[in-house]
């Protein structure tokens, strides 16, 4: 039954199920970390993450997913990366007394395009407004994403942003279809990747 996509369910929902399943099967804590520290990083990301760790006084990182905490942290930590993102807003997750690894939402919110657990237009609009009142200035926000899910924030950046959708995927295909829609209505400058290396050579050149 799992393997039928979440219908009427959001992905949160759907994982709940899974891994709920998982610890019915006896799948321990530590498995589940041995296994989201194997996730393989997407190509290109580690030469991404190598350009902004040597060029960490010029970027703010911050990582919004509608994953978890625990194998968000997991993964970052294996990879040496961590301590590059000033925060991570994702999914609460924590084991319970029977090893199980639950789920919750990461908020509410209004929003009709986004799952009810997560709209991530929300979570970036709090965070560039939390960092405004605290007097941080950002030139611009570069947005990196592939889920459909990061077609909402996207879509509030301005002609002096960049969108960096993974090309081929959900938030590619939106960005098109919204350009195709609308001309103009989308406004960052949009750049596809299939290699992250990519991103970190646009960045490169924006540093020039």
């Amino acid at each position: 039954a799992l393997r039928q996509s979440p219908r009427g369910g959001s992905y949160n929902e759907h994982m709940q199920r899974v891994l709920a399943f998982l610890g019915e099967q006896g799948v321990r804590p530590a498995d589940l970390r041995a296994t989201y520290e194997n996730i393989p990083l997407s190509p290109g990301m580690a030469e991404l993450f190598q350009f902004l760790s040597k060029h960490q006084e010029l970027f703010e990182l911050v990582l919004i997913s509608d994953a978890n905490t625990f194998g968000i942290e997991a993964k970052l930590r294996a990879a040496g990366v961590r301590s590059l993102f000033r925060k991570i807003f994702s999914n609460p997750a924590s084991f319970d007394r029977r090893g199980v690894l639950t789920l919750g939402p990461y908020h509410s919110h209004k929003c009709l395009e986004c799952p009810a657990n997560m709209c991530k237009r929300k979570v970036l609009g709090e965070y560039l407004a939390e960092r405004a009142r605290e007097d941080v200035e950002f030139q611009r926000v570069l947005y990196v994403g592939d889920g459909a899910n990061d077609f909402c924030p996207a879509g509030t950046l301005t002609a002096a942003d960049v969108a960096f959708p993974r090309k081929g995927y959900p938030m590619h295909r939106l960005i098109q279809e919204s350009q195709e829609k609308q001309p103009g209505a989308f406004q960052a400058a949009v750049v596809p990747w299939e290699s992250a290396a990519e991103v970190a050579r646009y960045l490169q050149e924006l540093l020039r």
